[in-house]
């Protein structure tokens, strides 16, 4: 799932431009055919931070090597069945992971 989302260049742009306060980021579907969206991000949340963090580090390493120890921390913050490092489905994570990101909007 990280992997997956390491490769995943809107989002790699929206977190870089997330992790300033006050800024406001134009949101437009080239498929759709509705007017750009404008929002205003406030500042960043624990879990917002540590995926851009994580992110960053995926890209920019030589190690290849990446540990997400604060992302699954903030991860488990939100969502404490993944404490405990019982075996989850991907898709949970993907589902926690971007709901408690939207929760920190």
């Amino acid at each position: 799932v990280l992997q997956n989302l390491s490769q995943t260049p809107v989002l790699r742009e929206l977190l870089k431009e997330a992790k300033m306060p006050g800024t406001t980021v134009k949101i437009e579907s080239p498929e759709l055919s509705v007017e750009p969206q404008l929002i205003k991000l406030d500042q960043p949340g624990p879990l917002t931070l540590a995926m851009y963090q994580f992110l960053t580090e995926m890209q920019e390493t030589k190690r290849g090597v990446v540990t997400p120890k604060e992302l699954f921390a903030q991860v488990c913050k939100k969502a404490i069945r993944f404490k405990g490092y019982q075996q989850q489905d991907s898709h949970e994570l993907l589902r926690y992971l971007l709901d408690g990101m939207r929760s920190e909007e």
